[in-house]
Formats: C-alpha cells, sequence, structure tokens
C-alpha cells in the first residue's frame, strides 16, 4: 500500500515532505493490503487459462499469435508462455507477431523491433513494431486463426491498443478470425483525462477516446468492430475468451511487467498521469529504478524540486532523457497514485522549467489534445482544464458502457 495523499494533485508540492512521516507508520497496512491484493488475483481466471474453451477453436488450424512476455497461462508451479503451451498440447502455431517492447519485453520504449526467429521454440518472429506496424496479406496467408494475447495498462499512448486495431484490421482484409485472451486493467475504474481529437490520430492514439478508458484489452477489442472503428471493407470475425471471477473493482497485482519502464504496480498506477512528460523535456524516471514513480530535469530550479537523480543507461533505457545528467525532480515513490489524470505535476515543472518544455508534435500526440499545451502555457488551473473536456469524457462513457463485459 503507498500513502495516500489526495491534496498531492491539488495543493503545491511543499506538501510532500509530510509523507515519509505517515508512511513509515503504515506497515500494518501495508502488510494487509499485499495480503488482500494476492487473494484477489488468485481468484481471476485469464482468458489464457481458460483453455477449454478456446483449444478446440484452433485444434487443426494454421494459427498466428500476437504475444509478447506477458502472454502467459498461469499455474500452481509458476506460469508458461502461451506459445510453449500451445505447442505442448499440439496446437499447430506458424509465426508469432510481436509488438513493442518485442517477444520476451527486452526492447526500450520506442526501439525498432526485429523480425527473426525465437530461438526457444525456432518459430518466425514479425516485427509489428518497426517499418510496418501492421500484418500484411503476405504475413497473413495460410493463417486460419490469429490469437491475441498482451496484457494492457488502460492508458490510450500504450501501444499495445494500437497494435491490438491494425491487427483485427488485418485479420478483417484477409477474412481471418480473430480470437482475443482477456486480461484485466489494473486501471480498470480510471476513465479520465484529455479525449483524443482526430487530428492528432497516431500509433499513440486512433480513436476518439480519453487517455485513461477503463476497459479490458476484450472490451476494448468489442468496442472497435461495435463503433465500427475497423478501417477495413470487411467486418471482423472477433470471439472474446473472457475473464472468470473478475469484477472490476478486484485491485489485480500483474505478475510479470508489462514493459520494461513499468516495473511495478505502483508505477503503472502513476502512468496515466506521469506518461504526459513523454512529449516534453521531463525524464519521467527513465534510467533510473523507478520509472514513473519520479520525474526531474537539469532544467528544473533545484530551489523548488530538491530531490535528484541521474538517469543512466539501462536495459529498457538505453538512451533516456539528460543522460547521465544530474536531475532535480520529484520523488513519487511513496505517494499513492491518484484517483484520476493528475496534471500538477505537468504544470509546476512547466513553471519551474527553464528554456523550451514542450516537444510540440509530440506532446500533442500523447496528449491528444492540441489546445492542452495552450492551456498550462496561459496559467489555468488542473481543474479548469479539467472542466474542458468534461463533456467529451461522458460522451465516451456512454459508448463505453455498451461494451463493458464485467460487473
Amino acid at each position: 500500500m503507498i500513502l495516500k495523499q489526495e491534496s498531492f494533485c491539488n495543493e503545491p508540492f511543499e506538501h510532500m515532505r509530510l509523507l515519509d512521516f505517515f508512511f513509515k507508520n503504515r506497515l500494518l497496512a501495508l502488510i494487509l493490503m499485499g495480503i488482500s491484493v494476492q487473494i484477489s488475483t488468485a481468484q481471476i481466471v485469464v482468458g489464457a487459462n481458460r483453455t477449454e474453451t478456446y483449444l478446440p477453436m484452433l485444434s487443426e488450424k494454421s494459427v498466428a499469435v500476437v504475444a509478447n512476455a506477458t502472454s502467459v497461462i498461469f499455474h500452481q508451479s509458476g506460469h508458461t508462455h502461451l506459445v510453449d503451451s500451445l505447442l505442448s498440447r499440439g496446437i499447430q502455431v506458424k509465426k508469432i507477431f510481436t509488438p513493442e517492447h518485442g517477444f520476451r519485453g527486452e526492447a526500450d520504449a520506442g526501439a525498432l523491433v526485429e523480425s527473426g526467429i525465437d530461438p526457444k521454440t525456432q518459430l518466425p518472429l514479425v516485427s509489428l513494431y518497426g517499418s510496418q506496424k501492421k500484418p500484411s496479406l503476405e504475413h497473413l496467408e495460410g493463417v486460419d486463426i490469429l490469437l491475441f494475447d498482451i496484457q494492457d495498462v488502460g492508458v490510450r499512448f500504450y501501444t499495445y491498443i494500437a497494435t491490438l486495431q491494425l491487427v483485427m484490421e488485418a485479420a478483417a482484409d484477409a477474412s481471418v478470425p480473430v480470437i482475443v485472451l482477456d486480461r484485466p486493467n489494473p486501471n480498470g475504474n480510471l476513465v479520465d483525462g484529455p479525449v483524443l481529437q482526430k487530428e492528432n490520430a497516431s500509433f499513440l492514439g486512433y480513436n476518439t477516446i480519453p487517455l485513461a478508458y477503463g476497459m479490458t484489452i476484450g472490451e476494448y477489442a468489442l468496442m472497435l468492430q461495435g463503433e465500427g472503428w475497423i478501417r477495413s471493407e470487411n467486418s471482423v470475425d472477433l470471439t472474446l475468451i473472457s475473464l472468470s471471477n473478475y469484477t472490476r473493482d478486484m485491485p489485480y497485482h500483474l505478475p510479470i511487467k508489462p514493459s520494461p519502464n513499468l516495473p511495478n504496480d505502483h508505477a503503472i498506477a502513476w502512468y496515466p498521469s506521469l506518461g504526459l512528460f513523454e512529449g516534453t523535456e521531463i525524464n519521467a524516471g527513465r534510467g533510473t529504478p523507478n520509472p514513473f514513480e519520479r520525474f526531474g530535469s537539469p532544467q528544473l530550479s533545484a530551489a523548488v524540486f530538491d530531490f535528484e537523480y541521474t538517469p543512466v543507461s539501462v536495459p529498457g533505457a538505453r538512451y533516456p532523457k539528460h543522460l547521465n545528467t544530474l536531475c532535480y525532480g520529484r520523488d513519487l515513490s511513496k505517494v499513492e497514485a491518484p484517483d484520476h489524470v493528475c496534471l500538477n505535476p505537468l504544470i509546476e515543472s512547466y513553471k519551474a522549467h527553464d528554456g523550451a518544455f514542450f516537444r510540440e508534435d509530440s506532446f500533442a500526440k500523447h496528449s491528444g489534445r492540441s489546445e492542452l499545451q495552450g492551456q498550462i502555457e496561459s496559467g489555468m488551473s488542473e481543474e479548469e482544464i479539467r472542466a474542458s473536456w468534461r463533456a467529451e469524457l461522458e460522451a465516451f462513457k456512454t459508448i463505453r458502457s455498451k461494451y463493458l463485459r464485467y460487473p
């Protein structure tokens, strides 16, 4: 459990110094919450584990799998990768499509992922995060079924939902059915943030959804199909293998980190807010032991931001912003993430930053809103900015409600 400090996203940063004192006296609560999370996680059966439901659909079929390091089947002694399990059961897996970070989840964010051969299975790996992000008709030649299983975190610019959409479009083009194995969204109750404007559509977000959309990846697939967002002349033949024993309010501990720079539940919870720093000159903790649990820059005022750290080259973040340069910022590793998309770290950093702050094209694509940069530059408060997207957010919630499959 991380100390809850509601005022952090509503008050100046000087209140941060009170947090350490309270945090040190919450050890018992930490232990109890850890037990609660483990119990809740143990009750949930992910789609990949429901083999009795989908294996008959794969029997005697040529199967292509879209997967990464999170694509596992859980059992009492640990877990087995989905592809290894399918092969052991005689399923004819012909190729593996790999998203950002690659099949084994080791590539840096934004780094091109190369196609090749998986050393363990000797199956061909086809990269969907390089020069080509959508499977071609040639890639799907001879494929009877596409099986998609990737852990998402419920944030629009986390690129796995873009990969899902392109895979569904390619499958529709080639008349290949798609099976999505569902997994919980660790930010499943968070529906907030700026709603994407179409002029800012990119691989960081194709559709008019908010930054945090509060759906499992399976529910999102249903919305892509149901809202006609699949860009193909053909309809997509979609089957969802849903979760069992899951309700939306269950805490879910991710047993495998979904990408190199989201190493724990706390970083995942802060990601909807601190991920906006990706479109600025601020380092969001990449190149440190605490990505998305801290932020900083050499151009932030040391008088205002008294936490110091130096990003270095590490696996998963070989070239972080401000490599080998002392940064001033904030350590949020002991601060509970807010229950909304928090803009105050961004606003306060902008006010204290010396020199250019926004990477304009990148920030618009990350935020999805062309006017957000100007709102911050003009001195608008977080609440004023949040009010500007409220109507669109409510409209999205109405659309979203049609596709929710879990209470």
